[in-house]
């Protein structure tokens, strides 16, 4: 079926968020959540829409982009003089084909001319750039966005593969460009002392190279094997070669590391034949990698060919297929994950894929399992590529009468019911502060700065008590003075550690009550939401007592229930407009009944929507969760909640925060606001009546334009909030 234009604009609309979010997660937060496979998937599909719709391109396209912005990193910013690209890609061997008969028409070049090109293994690492002057070298810097990428020279100089001084003759300004990395053995290594010690276990090598690479403090890469091999160059007042490959060999002599794979190619055929030899070896070699590189040798021809939006005409990627091999699926596991998240994990006999043995699979939720249809028992292909969790693309025995799977309705470490809210496909436990899989990292979530802020209390030290048994609730965070002698015991404690963690815990006992609310992980009850129902119920008492008669139905009949097959109702997100439910009056003409009242006052607060009032219903209707609750105001008293309004010319108004704020975190910003007498939102609408945008501003700042909003950057924020200090 032909696809319409209206079709095609909104799909390329979609796949511009959607390769935006994924580029985010791959570059910006080293946790992508799909495979190269299926992002490539992505990229394909919107060059094929554009090439057919080329009046439809978009601004953000993602064809226009390479990476992504760094406005959120704590790294210092570097602006590179020569724009670091990424590479269009080849999936077949007819694509490499295209490449080469692209190269010849554009350059007029006779069908019978040799084009010779290089042919190198594409490391799957995190580009940099390295800029020597005088053969010092002077910065080191990630790709970023390829015009604006981080500055890691401190981190770099731990690199032993990396020489502090080029050897032998060398352009007054040379930048090799090339890729960190980390290799197999060392990613084990490395994965293995984190489990030791209760760290991040990273997904893949260049998730941990990522990682490592971009650490504030320097030592922590030094603890971390990193290396690197060169693929290129950038700015440079010389480059004295006139072949790709005279050129590399030439880095290698200034002691560069450069690829052992690297050949010179005079034929399509062999460019094809080097693919083969390098994906045969793939599962020996001692890194990872997702391709082939090709790029034309003659510079003089690089120079002409030039580049298209953010690739080069002279070079392209012919990426490997994704790996897959069958196998049986023993068993089906749940996991319960911090936020009470169900997620199914398939249980392997295991097999090879890629030459990596491979004996889980993620299932990632109930709807999954449904489309694939998948039982114990069952014969499934696996597929890995990216080196990402392995997945089931295909179960080859669906048709094989057995009983279906049933996904568990409550769950597997309490015992508590789970459920999926209305359009979401994740289901949760609704134990909570019982949860033993939620607990640790619910007291993490409580203690975070955003939440009760105590000093000294960090990861490691509530596993560690968690698992010694002293801490199991919110409460016995404050009952810890009492151990203090076997605190001292414990290897690494001393006396002023450990009295400056009873210091700081003793300093909370009076604490912010929103702070507190937030603390307790109440699902859809984040920061700005708690400080909105504090301004109105000013004690923690009061609005238990509203949130637990608001539990009833509008019809006056208890509805929460789980009845199979059904799902409690929600809403929307909190900070999202919500129309206010009017208060249901019987038919009779009585008074509306408690419950209502209490609902009705919940969803009167601005910011608050029925998905926050049932969060805060389910929250207070669990026994255990009351228990935990006046279990811990019986060991802190939070004074009633009070905001100090000051007069500033946005009292009264609606903000939004949009976009990285540079001198203050988005919690700062929004309690600022609050100071000032406006309601900080999170999404722009008809009420909003003023945007505070900063680097990377997105949809938000396109809405509030279509709005007639007015927006204003940090600074003048800034000078708002100097305004009102007087």
């Amino acid at each position: 079926m032909k696809l319409s234009e209206a079709d095609a604009a909104n799909e390329l609309m979609r796949l511009a968020k959607a390769i935006a979010h994924h580029n985010r997660l791959y570059h910006a937060e080293d946790s992508p959540e799909i495979s190269d496979a299926d992002y490539d998937a992505l990229v394909r599909r919107n060059a094929e829409l554009e090439a057919a719709f080329p009046h439809l391109v978009r601004d953000d396209s993602p064809s226009r982009k390479v990476g992504h912005d760094v406005a959120a990193s704590p790294l210092a910013k570097v602006t590179h003089e020569v724009r670091m690209m990424s590479l269009d890609n080849a999936f077949a061997d007819e694509d490499v084909a295209d490449f080469a008969a692209r190269v010849r028409r554009f350059l007029a070049l006779p069908d019978d001319a040799e084009v010779a090109m290089t042919a190198e293994d594409k490391i799957d690492g995190l580009s940099c750039s390295l800029r020597y002057e005088h053969g010092k070298l002077v910065r080191a810097a990630t790709r970023g966005d390829g015009q604006v990428g981080e500055d890691v020279t401190a981190n770099v100089r731990t690199i032993a593969d990396i020489p502090q001084e080029l050897t032998g003759e060398v352009p007054d300004v040379f930048e090799i460009r090339g890729e960190v990395y980390m290799a197999k053995a060392d990613f084990l290594a490395l994965n293995a002392a984190q489990e030791a010690e209760g760290g991040k276990i990273f997904a893949n090598p260049r998730n941990a190279a990522a990682g490592s690479l971009r650490q504030k403090d320097a030592s922590v890469t030094a603890a971390r094997t990193l290396r690197f091999l060169a693929h290129g160059w950038g700015a440079a007042s010389a480059v004295p070669a006139e072949s790709q490959f005279e050129m590399m060999q030439r880095i290698a002599e200034w002691g560069v590391p450069v690829s052992p794979l690297l050949v010179r190619c005079t034929s399509v055929e062999a460019l094809l034949a080097h693919y083969r030899r390098i994906e045969q070896a793939r599962a020996e070699l001692p890194y990872d990698i997702d391709g082939v590189v090709y790029k034309v040798d003659r510079l003089d021809w690089q120079e002409r060919l030039g580049f298209v939006a953010k690739a080069p005409r002279w070079g392209i990627a012919h990426k490997f297929p994704a790996e897959r091999a069958e196998t049986m699926l023993e068993a089906i596991d749940i996991q319960v994950g911090r936020t009470g998240k169900l997620t199914p994990v398939g249980r392997l006999h295991p097999v090879s894929v890629g030459g990596v043995m491979v004996s889980n699979v993620t299932l990632h939720n109930r709807d999954e399992i449904a489309r694939l249809g998948v039982r114990p028992g069952d014969r499934v292909v696996i597929q890995r590529a990216g080196d990402v969790i392995p997945q089931v693309v295909e179960n080859l025995t669906r048709d094989v009468p057995r009983e279906a799977y049933l996904f568990p309705d409550h769950c597997p470490e309490c015992g508590s019911e789970a459920v999926a809210e209305e359009g979401e496909v994740d289901v949760r436990c609704t134990g909570g502060l019982i949860c033993p899989a939620q607990r640790t990292e619910r007291l993490k979530h409580f203690v975070s700065r955003a939440a009760l802020d105590i000093e000294g209390l960090g990861e490691k030290t509530i596993d560690e008590f968690f698992a010694l048994g002293w801490l199991e609730s919110p409460a016995d965070i404050f009952r810890l003075r009492k151990r203090r002698s076997e605190i001292l015991e414990r290897e690494g404690w001393k006396e002023k550690s450990v009295d400056n963690l009873l210091a700081a815990i003793e300093a909370k006992r009076a604490p912010d009550a929103a702070r507190l609310l937030f603390g307790l992980g109440i699902r859809h009850v984040g920061a700005v939401t708690a400080r909105d129902l504090m301004k109105r119920f000013e004690v923690l008492e009061r609005l238990r007592e509203v949130a637990q008669a608001a539990y009833s139905s509008p019809s006056g009949e208890g509805d929460h229930e789980v009845v199979e097959g059904q799902v409690p109702q929600s809403a929307s997100p909190p900070d999202i407009e919500t129309p206010l439910v009017p208060l249901h009056h019987p038919a009779d003409g009585s008074p509306p009944r408690a419950g209502e009242e209490a609902r009705a006052e919940l969803l009167s607060i601005d910011g608050i929507g029925p998905a926050v009032a049932e969060a805060l219903g389910d929250f207070f209707h669990e026994p255990h969760n009351v228990a935990v609750w006046e279990d811990l105001l019986g060991e802190v008293t939070p004074p009633p909640y009070v905001v100090e309004v000051r007069d500033s010319a946005v009292a009264g108004k609606t903000v939004v925060f949009t976009g990285a704020l540079e001198t203050m975190s988005r919690d700062e910003a929004k309690a600022q606001a609050e100071r000032l007498g406006a309601r900080a939102a999170g999404s722009v609408s008809a009420k909003t009546d003023l945007v505070v945008a900063g680097p990377g501003a997105g949809s938000k700042l396109k809405k509030a334009a279509e709005l007639g909003i007015e927006v204003i950057d940090e600074a003048a924020w800034a000078e708002i909030v100097r305004a009102a200090s007087g």
